[in-house]
Order: C-alpha cells, then sequence, then structure tokens
C-alpha cells in the first residue's frame, strides 16, 4: 500500500490539488474566489502551498499561479483572479476521477525552493544512469562494488566524518521513500556505511 500511496500522491501535481479544491468549493456550477480556492488547497495538501519561511500561511501567488496553469496549460480551469474559477468539462471529468484520491492518500508536504527542485531532479537523472542502479535493475546486486556504491551517492574516500554524513544523511531523507529509487537507495546505504 506504501507504493501505491507514494505513487499517487506523486500523480496528484499542484494543478492537480487547485482543480479538486475549484471542485470541492462548488466549481462545477458557479466561480470560486481565488482566496477560497486557497484556503481548500491547504486543507487538501497541508503545507504544499505554504511559504518556507512561515509555514503556517498560505502563499496566495503560489496558489494564483497553479490556478493560472489549470487555465492555461491543462485547460482544466476557466475564469481569472477577479472573475473567479470555474472547471471547465476536462476538469470537471479530471476532478471526478481524482477526487477518490484523497481519501487514500496524505498530499502533505513542505513547499521546495527552486534549486532543492533542481537538485532532486539532477540526482535522479545521476542516479538512474549510475552502474550501481544498472547493475541492481539488472539482478546483478552481488557485482556492485564499493566504488559503485559510493559513486551513487557522490562520495569517495575523500569525502569523510560529516561531510561524509550529510551526504548520505541527505540522500537517504530525499529519496529512501521514493516509490523508484527508495529499494536501491536503502540498499547501497547499508553497503556504505559498513565501510
Amino acid at each position: 500500500m506504501t507504493d501505491k500511496k507514494n505513487k499517487i500522491s506523486e500523480d496528484l501535481s499542484n494543478v492537480d490539488i487547485v482543480t479538486l479544491a475549484v471542485y470541492l468549493m462548488g466549481g462545477m456550477s458557479s466561480y470560486v474566489d481565488t482566496e477560497d480556492a486557497a484556503i481548500k488547497a491547504n486543507e487538501i495538501a497541508p503545507g504544499r502551498f505554504s511559504w518556507r519561511k512561515y509555514p503556517e500561511q498560505i502563499n496566495i501567488a503560489n496558489v494564483e499561479k497553479r490556478l493560472y496553469d489549470a487555465k492555461i496549460k491543462t485547460g482544466y480551469l476557466l475564469g481569472s483572479r477577479k472573475k473567479g474559477w470555474i472547471l471547465s468539462e476536462d476538469g470537471l471529468r479530471t476532478a471526478k476521477e481524482k477526487i477518490e484520491t484523497l481519501k487514500i492518500v496524505d498530499l502533505s508536504r513542505a513547499p521546495a525552493n527552486k534549486r532543492e527542485m533542481v537538485w532532486k531532479h539532477r540526482e535522479k537523472e545521476r542516479m538512474f544512469a549510475s552502474t550501481a542502479y544498472e547493475k541492481y535493475t539488472s539482478g546483478k546486486i552481488g557485482e556492485i562494488t564499493i566504488q559503485e556504491a559510493e559513486a551513487f551517492f557522490r562520495v569517495n574516500d575523500y569525502v569523510t566524518g560529516i561531510a561524509r554524513k550529510e551526504r548520505l544523511t541527505r540522500v537517504q531523507n530525499t529519496f529512501g521513500k521514493d516509490p523508484v529509487l527508495g529499494e536501491i537507495v536503502n540498499y547501497l546505504m547499508i553497503v556504505v556505511r559498513e565501510k
């Protein structure tokens, strides 16, 4: 169930969340105010639309950007900040398809900054391209060398002490529950820590 839960969570984007917020606020037949959509989006996915420095505050600009994305990029919404937001035909269909997800998944998370998101994306790509990942996914787990495991985490004999611990902990905290990378991250963590 956990892997399914994580997968569903990743499939629900912030655009999906604001679309569901508009749906839950009656946006299938009447316009929903931006602030009402923001409050509902925050209820659905606590922390996703909050300020990083003041997590108890909703970042209305972030919600508004996602509402416009739902209008322009996906066509799920119609309207504007002044007029309010209403679901398009596609938006209503999508909301009805995804509404059940809210019952089985925790969508809360801390808002990420752009630099962190770029780092996470690059790290994932780098790990997918690693020799350790290739051997792990092709069933050659026993053939992964300590050097390949260290390269997976971007550590080596020169990364020691606190720097090594911080690097390993950051990767584990970021990817340890990832539906694709989590298993290999946790396995290789044991390998590199035993060294």
